[in-house]
């Protein structure tokens, strides 16, 4: 067996056992190693490629006059992040904006220093922009300390808004539960005559202990989540990536050194699966709130 796939295989199986989201503390003491194992710098359609670690991703979107860079990782991802975008020719320097798919610590603990290196600008929806300049300490969930160094937010980003950088033109969805300003991103790409939409999608994941409509987390987040799950459904997605490697069965569609073709991650079908798997699993955790 191919040892990425093994090796992704058992993390994907640990990851949906919700290893990563069990305990907040315990993860940044010993995060799960998919979380820190390096992986390949890979292409994912067009001007998207996936620069991040074996299990948690980071995402980079070139373009003529500079870079966009989603999601960070952990603390000390800068370096590995720096060698895949190096491998692919481009340079960690040449990012001009920085973007967060939700602002938990697996996903962001790295974008102060990296803002710092590329002078970037952060961009974040409203509600995950207070989270990321606190550090994580007003996250409703896993807050109360801080979990990761507070960055200062250059501009905040709202539904439908189009961002603009060189020849790409990304549009912002605000898709609220994980986090109060949880976000996805959409843009198409256009090779060899067929257009592809293509989907960065902050998947709606309802983290363990995470209560939706008894002593809710948060006020509205069962809301917050009902309208993620209608948003995402109605989205045109040929094309999608998410920000674990196993929310989107990377590993099952690549393998380090096959060769690129725009059609490795096309699946629309996929995506709506993994979205109804999430509904049916929210549905469960109010049902079972409602019981007790």
């Amino acid at each position: 067996m191919n040892t990425y796939r093994f090796r992704a295989s058992l993390f994907a199986a640990m990851l949906s056992c919700s290893v990563f989201a069990s305990s907040l503390i315990s993860a940044q003491s010993e995060p799960p190693a998919g979380w820190v194992t390096p992986f390949p710098a890979f292409r994912v359609i067009g001007p998207l490629y996936g620069v991040g670690m074996l299990a948690l991703s980071v995402f980079l979107i070139t373009s003529d006059e500079g870079h966009i860079l989603i999601n960070t990782g952990l603390a000390d991802s800068t370096e590995v992040i720096r060698r895949n975008i190096e491998s692919l020719g481009f340079r960690l320097e040449d990012v001009n904006i920085l973007l967060t798919m939700q602002a938990h610590w697996d996903h962001t603990a790295a974008i102060a220093e990296i803002k710092q290196i590329t002078d970037a600008e952060v961009w974040a929806t409203a509600k995950d922009a207070r989270v990321l300049e606190d550090g994580g300490f007003s996250d409703a969930h896993f807050g109360g300390r801080e979990s990761f160094d507070p960055v200062e937010v250059d501009r905040i980003l709202k539904q439908d808004e189009i961002i603009t950088l060189g020849d790409l033109r990304i549009t912002v969805h605000e898709h609220p539960g994980h986090t109060e300003g949880s976000s996805s991103y959409s843009f198409k790409v256009t090779e060899d005559g067929r257009t592809y939409d293509v989907a960065i999608a902050n998947m709606g994941t309802v983290n363990p202990g995470k209560q939706l409509v008894v002593e809710p987390t948060y006020s509205g987040v069962a809301v917050d989540f009902a309208t993620t799950y209608n948003r995402q459904k109605q989205m045109d997605v040929d094309v999608w990536v998410a920000a674990h490697a196993s929310q989107y069965n990377m590993h099952e569609k690549y393998t380090p050194g096959q060769p690129y073709s725009p059609d490795t991650f096309v699946d629309p079908m996929g995506f709506i699966k993994a979205i109804e798997r999430l509904e049916t699993a929210y549905l469960e955790v109010i049902a079972d709130e409602l019981d007790q």
